[in-house]
């Protein structure tokens, strides 16, 4: 059982790129990191090298397209924690064709985007969210995207913006629902990073890329909740 004064942070996708970046630091900041990753075996990896490094990390296999998955890891929370007090909705594809548009994009790939950024997420929200309304406290971030803006909407990874702008929605919404419960709920972009999907020119290191999404997870009673932030400043939807 943790302490009940050590704060528990889970992150989805926290095996690399900024998911593991975010585990790393939450961790240096004095949280219990729980890091869940869909690959057991790279999950465990990433455990291990943050294990190494001194951090209160712990592993949890969690295939967030799974109903059983996300709530067998909420069980597991409640026995072994105790609590849940971040939330990180990091996991997340992108698997576009090249060169096709909104008009030419196969359906399957969009549902198949949107069961794991959208759908993962509101899953998640789902099986958390209870938890922390029980501790009447909570910090959710989601890993959203520039892409997803409507204000400058576009074409192309048509897929991937359509699940970035319904994770945004999901942000407003779940926002809403859980006001007054001192649970903060916001999304954030992290520019442009060197990660796997991002790739190897991108502008931002991995740890300028994860700020945001720390700050936020770390936000004092009365911060901000039902934004969007990049660079700790509110941008447009």
């Amino acid at each position: 059982m943790a302490s009940m004064d050590k704060r528990i942070a889970v992150v989805t996708g926290g095996n690399k790129g900024i998911g593991f970046e975010i585990c790393r630091q939450l961790a240096h900041r004095g949280l219990r990191v729980v890091l869940t990753s869909r690959d057991a075996v790279r999950g465990g990896e990433a455990h291990d090298q943050l294990r190494g490094e001194g951090l209160d990390v712990v592993f949890h296999v969690l295939d967030v397209d799974s109903d059983d998955s996300v709530t067998a890891l909420a069980a597991s929370l409640e026995k072994e924690q105790g609590r849940v007090d971040v939330l990180v909705n990091n996991a997340g594809i992108m698997i576009d064709t090249p060169r096709k548009g909104i008009l030419d994009e196969s359906l399957a790939v969009f549902r198949k985007t949107l069961e794991t950024n959208f759908f993962g997420a509101l899953r998640m929200c789902q099986a958390i969210v209870p938890i922390m309304q029980h501790g009447h406290y909570g910090r959710i971030v989601n890993l959203s995207s520039g892409l997803g803006q409507l204000d400058e909407m576009g074409d192309g990874t048509a897929a991937y913006r359509a699940s970035k702008t319904a994770l945004n929605a999901l942000t407003r919404m779940v926002a809403t629902a859980v006001k007054g419960d001192d649970i903060l709920v916001n999304s954030m972009c992290p520019g442009w990073v060197r990660t796997d999907m991002g790739g190897p020119n991108a502008a931002r290191a991995v740890d300028a890329g994860a700020e945001t999404a720390i700050w936020l997870a770390m936000l004092p009673h009365g911060g901000p909740t039902g934004g969007f932030f990049r660079d700790k400043a509110p941008i447009p939807w």
